[in-house]
Formats: C-alpha cells, structure tokens, sequence
C-alpha cells in the first residue's frame, strides 16, 4: 500500500401514512343495537363503560411497553457500536504493535474512540517523526495500512483514525487557530480571503472554527486535491 493508493482512497471516500377506514353500519344493526340497549337498562351503560376504560388502560400499557422496548434497541445499538469501535481499535493496536517491532521503532500505542471512529496513537518514541514524513504522507500512508488490516479482520470497511507524534491533534489545533484568525480578518476587512489546499479532514477543522465567529462564512472550491476553504463575508 502505497501514500498514492491512501490518497486516492481518501477522494474515494469523500462521500418515516396513516390510513382509515369508513365503518358502515346497517339500519338493521342500528335497531338490534337499541333493542339491546332498551333490554339492558342503564346499567348496561356502565358495563360498556368499563369495559372501555379497561381497553384504553391496555392500549396504554401496551404503547408504555412498545416505547421502552424501542427505547432499549436504541441503546442496545449504541453499545454495539461502541464495541465494534473498540475492536477496532484493539485490532489496529495489534497490527501497529507489530508493525513498530518489525520496524525497530519504540512507542506507546493508545486506543480511544471519538465519536464514530476508532483513535489510535502512538507516542513517546524516539524519532517518530520518520513514520509521519513529509505533511504527513507517511502517516496517510500508515493509517490506510492500517485500516486494510482491520478490516481484513473484520470484514467491515474502517474509518480509524492513526496518530504519530501528536502530528495531527497538533495540526487540528494549528488550522483551527488559522480558521479563527482568518475569519476575524475577514470581519474587519470585508474582502474575501482564500486559504492553501487541504485534505477533506482539515477543510473540515476550518470550517468548524469560522463558523464559530459572526459575520463571516466559509466554504469549500476547487477540486481534489487542490479543493481550498474559502473565507468570506456573511450576507
């Protein structure tokens, strides 16, 4: 797998009627109904009274049941994939572990889960940079390795994130303070403002820190892989 085969992946991936029904009753079934009714007495009233609060009462418990049972899948679902993020995780650890031995590099691998995918770092290691390379081509690289691995394990495409020497959470607070600094610029200065081409993922940083200041908005030109965010103002 080369940083090629990851880029061009990386392209690749960047991508509840009611209805009712008229009851006709006969004019034959009215008078049986009344005769009934008459034969009865009052009390009869009372009975079909009680037999229709009873009804209700079940309709209730049954609608109480159904939205815990619909309650409880929704939270079944959530643990599930929770622990599938964590095999994952588990897997790439693994895999990476391996990986370093062959490689005859040293770190600390640690596992988390961010939302909907798998983090998995590595850090504490002398001269990790070298499995990061230049803007990160290695570590594209290495992730997408990594991601072949998992699911050739599991049998599910991954979205696992890979980190080396905190060179993207330092790169996600860099272009998050760039995104900042630009929109303010913007603010004052009124004039639209374009920033270098970036990954789908950094576009993604940008973004999130403009639209945290007023007046201004961003979006995204360009195609892959010269696509840039461009800052502009509000209308």
């Amino acid at each position: 797998m080369t940083a090629e085969t990851a880029a061009h992946d990386e392209q690749v991936r960047e991508i509840d009627d009611s209805v009712s029904d008229d009851a006709g009753v006969s004019p034959a079934a009215t008078d049986a109904a009344s005769q009934a009714d008459e034969a009865t007495g009052p009390g009869s009233s009372g009975a079909d009274a009680e037999t229709g609060s009873d009804a209700a009462a079940s309709r209730d418990a049954d609608d109480a049941a159904s939205h815990g049972e619909s309650d409880d899948s929704a939270d079944e679902e959530e643990i599930d994939e929770e622990d599938r993020l964590v095999e994952e995780g588990e897997i790439a650890g693994d895999y990476l572990e391996q990986l370093l031995d062959v490689l005859d590099f040293d770190g600390d691998i640690d596992l988390d889960v961010d939302g909907d995918r798998a983090v998995v770092s590595i850090d504490g290691g002398d001269d990790l940079d070298k499995l990061v390379g230049r803007k990160g081509e290695v570590l594209d690289a290495l992730q997408e390795l990594t991601r072949l691995a998992v699911q050739q394990s599991t049998g599910v495409r991954s979205r696992l994130m890979l980190d080396i020497a905190r060179w993207r959470a330092d790169r996600r607070d860099r272009l998050a303070r760039l995104g900042t600094d630009v929109a303010e610029r913007v603010r004052k200065s009124g004039e639209r403002e374009a920033l270098d081409p970036m990954t789908p993922f950094e576009r993604k940083i940008v973004h999130d820190a403009v639209a945290a200041v007023d007046g201004v908005v961003s979006e995204s030109e360009g195609a892959e892989p010269r696509r840039r965010v461009v800052v502009l103002p509000s209308a």
